[in-house]
């Protein structure tokens, strides 16, 4: 299985000096391109013994910082964060032929930010994020649609308080890299890095 990549090209010397800026110009591109769920992210936790592990996450917003998801704290990934802040993201394009690789240190967020956007949220996906033992053992599917019957049941139509083992994440990025698919494998990469409050970016080979 082979495709070519034709569609454009990245030069260093038109890229943004910050590349926080760059991702949110190929963003809204994406976006623009009505690329299928442009904000969806390969997310990369190492655990404390220091083995891998990978899921798609979706972005929730960009910081000046870094980049902002939410998540059970109980679950896999933040056990693995508790223990080790290094991760990456992965963000691929295939209709644009474009990728973003950012690796950083994750950060939990603060509580007013993080129960502001839970109250944004749907009321079921509000109730999910409740009910659910993410990343735990259950016993069956209806085991799940009884905790959150019972819970509907029980609550009504009464607001819903972001529970405390919920909330969210920025990661910070240390080093990002952006991809575009070129003819013959020889795709464009340019690199940043972090240099004292600034950045170093340089063109890599493919």
């Amino acid at each position: 299985m082979r495709k070519e990549y034709s569609l454009s090209t990245l030069d260093k010397r038109t890229t943004a000096s910050d590349p926080l800026d760059q991702f949110e110009k190929w963003f809204a591109q994406a976006v623009e391109a009505d690329v299928d769920e442009p904000n969806a992210m390969m997310l990369c936790t190492v655990s404390a013994d220091h083995k891998p592990s990978a899921r798609i996450v979706l972005l929730k917003d960009i910081e000046k910082a870094g980049l902002v998801f939410y998540t059970n704290f109980g679950s896999r990934k933040g056990q693995h964060i508790k223990s080790n802040r290094a991760a990456a993201l992965v963000f691929f394009w295939p209709s644009l032929e474009r990728q973003v690789r950012i690796e950083g240190l994750i950060s939990v967020i603060d509580d007013k930010t993080a129960s502001e956007y839970f109250q944004l949220r749907p009321r079921n996906s509000q109730v999910s994020a409740i009910i659910s033992p993410q990343s735990q053992p259950i016993p069956s599917r209806k085991y799940l649609e009884q905790l959150r019957d019972y819970f509907l049941s029980t609550n009504a139509d009464a607001p819903l308080e972001r529970p405390s083992n919920w909330g969210g994440y920025i990661l910070i990025p240390e080093r990002v890299e952006f991809w575009q698919g070129r003819p013959d494998r020889l795709h464009d990469r340019i690199q940043y890095t972090r240099d004292g409050d600034g950045w170093k970016k340089e063109r890599l080979a493919p």
